[in-house]
This record gives structure tokens, C-alpha cells and sequence, in this order.
């Protein structure tokens, strides 16, 4: 194609083209955002324009977004950009691409908070962009929380998202192995933690197998070493009366929920994403047990 010459149907019709013939799902409206993008307008923006000439320089841009999807390089990778809880959130190597279906954690955690205005604070464990806790904190106006991760970049990126959004005065990020280095309690603890066992990395589409971190993903040989941590983990950084909400994959429900159950936690709920799948766990800290005295009073 002779880009001096480029009119914004012409680069649909090859971006479509282009992307069709390697598979892409969706080909056209991937060409369309792709477009938009490099034009730095909305998709819709587009409609009934389709004779407007482009310029060079940005019909090279497009085409170069071509060339990275139809490699599966994600959208969301290309654009360093993805959306999650209708926020904005950018994107590094460290971190993993936010999926809708773990918005089904905010979602656990909202109908289960009593009072949303309340000075909650929030721990984010593995926290890679920070979405779930920047979205938490854009759901509760005097909520506080910190988030970790084990990767520098991620912390960084997830401290710019904050920055970003204006919540930097209510999030902290910090590099840290889990909850090494912290202290005391929090009233709302949430993570996604790696869960894919890891023989089944190198089967997932190539979208995730070559773009997504894989220290974010692999989950051990069962899928389950990172829930085994995190059981012995939450207890002591749960409040009492808090809440614990913890992501797992597709079958592993039942399991994870032994894993946490043995740990000192107890089931609240399970909740299902919009694919009907079991998406996470909303558990709390055990009663503590009751002893009897000698004289057969409680103790």
C-alpha cells in the first residue's frame, strides 16, 4: 500500500485483511482500535470517514501496530494501556494484563463491605498494576491500602497508575516477597495469585504464553503453591471482622478452599465471574475456639 496516498477505509480494509489471514478473532474491530490509536481519536470517531486521507507518518504507526498483533502481541500491549473497572491503567513486562473477570473480585468485595465510607484499610498481595486496589480505593472514598509485589517494574508501574488516577495519597506500593516486611492488620486482604500449573503455560494462547510475565502465572506443578503461601499469610494480616478475597482458576475452587480452610480461614462465599465460572474465594478469619474451665464455665 502506498501510504502518502492512505485514506482511513483503505487501512481498515488491509489492517482486517492482514489480521484475518493469522487468525485474529475480531479482525476488524481490532483494526478499527488499533487506527483510532494511532490517529489518537475514539474508534467511533471513524464511523462515515472512511475517505479521509492519513498521514504518513501515522499510517506508519498503524501499520506497525499491525505488525505486532498479527505477532499476538495483545492490544492492551501494543497501546501500554488497559482498561479495568472503566479506570485507565498502563501496563509494563512485569505485570499482567487485567482481565475483566478479576473485576469479579471488586464486585465480591463491594456487596460484602457494610459501609463503603467507612476508614477501611486495604492489602493487596502480588498487586502487578494495582488494579484491584486502585479500584477498591475508587469505590471507598476513605479506604487506604498498600500494595506488593516481588518485581521492581511492577511496583513502579502500579505507583504511576496511582499517580495517574489520583489515589497516590491513599496507595503505597512496595517490593516485597509476599508480606515480608509488613505489619499489623487490614480489614479488606485481595490477591490474583499465579494459579496456572505450570506444565499447562506453554498450551495457553500465544497472547499470554509471550507477553505475559510468567513469574505472574505459574502456579507450580499443581497450580496451587502460591494459594498454599497465601493461606498461611492471611490469617495473621487479616483483621478481625475482615475480609479475605482471593482469586483461583477454572476447577480449583474446592481445593483452594481446603488449602485456606486448613490454614485458619473459613468460607464466606463463592463467587462466579460472568462466565459462570467459580472466579474467587470470600473467606474470614476462624471464630477462635472456646475452652471450658474446670468448673464448666466458659473460658
Amino acid at each position: 500500500m502506498n501510504l502518502a496516498m492512505a485514506a482511513i477505509g483503505d487501512l481498515l480494509a488491509s489492517g482486517q485483511h492482514r489480521l484475518d489471514r493469522v487468525g485474529i478473532e475480531n479482525a476488524r474491530r481490532e483494526a478499527r482500535l488499533l487506527l483510532a490509536a494511532a490517529l489518537d481519536r475514539s474508534w467511533g470517531d471513524l464511523v462515515g470517514r472512511e475517505e479521509q486521507p492519513v498521514a504518513p507518518e501515522t499510517a506508519a504507526r498503524f501499520e506497525d501496530f499491525v505488525r505486532r498483533r498479527s505477532r499476538h502481541e495483545p492490544v492492551s500491549r501494543i497501546l501500554g494501556r488497559r482498561e479495568f473497572w472503566s479506570l485507565d491503567f498502563g501496563l509494563s513486562a512485569a505485570t499482567l494484563d487485567p482481565r475483566a473477570d478479576s473485576e469479579t473480585l471488586i464486585e465480591a468485595v463491594l456487596e460484602t463491605v457494610a459501609d463503603r465510607d467507612a476508614p477501611l484499610s486495604i492489602l493487596d498481595l502480588g498487586c502487578g498494576t494495582g488494579c484491584l486496589l486502585l479500584a477498591l480505593l475508587s469505590e471507598l472514598p476513605n479506604a487506604k491500602g498498600i500494595g506488593v509485589d516481588l518485581a521492581p517494574l511492577a511496583v513502579a508501574t502500579a505507583s504511576a497508575n496511582a499517580a495517574r488516577l489520583g489515589l497516590e495519597r491513599r496507595a503505597r506500593f512496595r517490593i516485597a516477597d509476599w508480606d515480608s516486611g509488613l505489619a499489623g492488620r487490614f480489614d479488606i486482604v485481595v490477591s490474583n495469585p499465579p494459579y496456572i500449573p505450570a506444565a499447562e503455560i506453554a498450551t495457553l494462547a500465544p497472547e499470554v504464553v509471550l507477553h505475559d510475565p510468567h513469574l505472574a502465572l505459574d502456579g507450580g506443578p499443581d497450580g496451587l503453591a502460591a494459594h498454599r503461601r497465601l493461606a498461611r499469610i492471611i490469617p495473621r494480616r487479616l483483621a478481625a471482622g475482615g475480609i479475605a478475597v482471593v482469586e483461583h482458576g477454572d476447577e480449583q475452587g474446592p481445593a483452594a478452599q481446603a488449602i485456606y480452610e486448613a490454614g485458619g480461614l473459613t468460607l464466606r462465599k463463592w463467587r462466579a465471574d460472568l462466565g459462570g465460572h467459580w472466579r474467587c474465594l470470600v473467606m474470614a478469619r476462624k471464630a477462635a475456639k472456646k475452652t471450658v474451665g474446670k468448673a464448666g464455665a466458659t473460658v
